[in-house]
């Protein structure tokens, strides 16, 4: 089928039986991309440490485990890591330890995943496959604290904690390898990523992830502060600009800005996420200086991450039109949730959710369109999910 203005993705074709490793890949992202990936026809390899503390969870690929190959290895195993390079085409370089306050509590593992890990890859793939074209998932923490807004490419990086640090010198690591060793890399810094499949057990992965699990159990969700501002991306949204990426290999190593010009409030999304589901209660509380001390915190500001307004944009218009820049600009503002709010009708979990799922959850809440799907084991409407896929 001919490529289609209106559709400025990759096609399917550019995909089919192309080899594809995914670092992270059971993670919440990773798995998203796996799954698309499979659908496109993609041959690809997920690898997965499976350390619980981080993410990955083999449900987030329930009715995919035949069409994924599965390799359950750490990243900080060099040896592993050798073979499972070679001969792919593209690499998505997710894996990453994403807790700021665990890498201040143990800066030494942050290191070894987040840094160190990340140049063994690198020097590997210029070894064993330096046609690779490989793409790195960065985060905005490592701008720290705003001096002005929106928060483009351009504004000087300053880490307030050990993750941004590590962070920032393996972005560093992907754009020396591209200028002196010739590698095909691009970076993607990623503001707060929400949708299916993400992690509620905890805070570790996203605050949103644990408002959900207390609104489910009934639980007032706990607002620190409550006036930062943030902006959010959809997860469906960062797959489409990890195959941008990994599609295109001219695209500068400089690093890309992905996130959105609508952000909201704490308190504000809070109020909307009770809302939506029917029921519960919100609790302001101040900001525990352990996380504080490490937080870009805002006060009633906008903090954007400027994707949708600044480079990446410009490149995504330039090369595949309008569509995904007006996507990048729409979701997930405030705007649109109060529109979603709107649609759909909120359903009390009481009436919605079977009595012992309603115990502590153990794992991750798999959230797909409209539906929780709790392990995989069940498919239950909740009107709280639908303004979060």
């Amino acid at each position: 089928m001919p490529a289609s203005s209106a559709d400025p993705l990759p096609q399917p074709e550019h995909w089919r039986e192309r080899e594809v490793l995914i670092t992270g890949g059971l993670g919440f992202i990773g798995s998203t991309l796996a799954i698309r990936l499979a659908d496109l026809g993609a041959r690809v390899t997920v690898v997965a440490s499976l350390i619980p503390e981080y993410g990955g969870n083999l449900q987030n690929i329930h009715g995919y485990e035949q069409r994924l190959r599965i390799n359950l290895s750490d990243i900080r195993d060099r040896f592993s890591l050798q073979t499972l390079l070679k001969d792919q085409g593209v690499i998505f370089n997710l894996a990453g330890q994403t807790s700021h306050l665990d890498s201040m509590r143990d800066p030494a593992t942050d290191l070894a995943i987040n840094c160190s890990a990340q140049l063994s890859l690198l020097e590997l793939c210029r070894t064993v496959n330096p046609e690779a074209r490989i793409v790195f998932a960065s985060t905005r923490q490592l701008y720290g604290r705003p001096r002005y807004l929106p928060v483009d490419e351009h504004h000087p990086t300053r880490p307030v904690d050990v993750n941004g640090i590590n962070k920032l010198a393996a972005e560093m690591y992907h754009k020396l390898y591209a200028e002196v060793h010739e590698l095909s890399t691009c970076v993607l810094r990623l503001t707060n990523t929400i949708g299916p499949r993400m992690r509620v057990k905890d805070a570790r992965q996203t605050f949103v992830g644990i408002w959900i699990r207390r609104l489910l159990e009934g639980q007032p969700i706990e607002v620190w502060g409550g006036e930062q501002v943030r902006d959010f991306n959809d997860v469906d949204d960062v797959v489409d600009a990890l195959l941008l990426a990994g599609a295109q290999r001219d695209l500068s190593p400089e690093p890309f800005n992905l996130g959105h010009s609508e952000p909201i409030s704490l308190r504000d999304l809070a109020e909307l996420m009770i809302e939506l589901h029917g029921s519960g209660s919100l609790r302001v509380t101040p900001y525990p200086s352990e996380r504080q001390r490490i937080d870009i915190h805002m006060q009633r500001q906008r903090l954007a991450s400027a994707l949708a307004v600044s480079r990446a944009h410009r490149q995504l218009r330039r090369r595949h039109g309008k569509r995904v820049a007006h996507r990048l600009r729409q979701r997930h503002g405030r705007r649109h949730w109060r529109r979603r709010l709107r649609s759909v009708q909120p359903l009390r979990l009481a009436a919605a959710y079977p009595q012992q799922l309603r115990q502590p959850l153990s794992g991750a809440l798999v959230v797909r369109h409209g539906h929780v799907l709790p392990h995989g084991r069940c498919r239950h409407r909740l009107g709280l999910c639908h303004a979060l896929t």
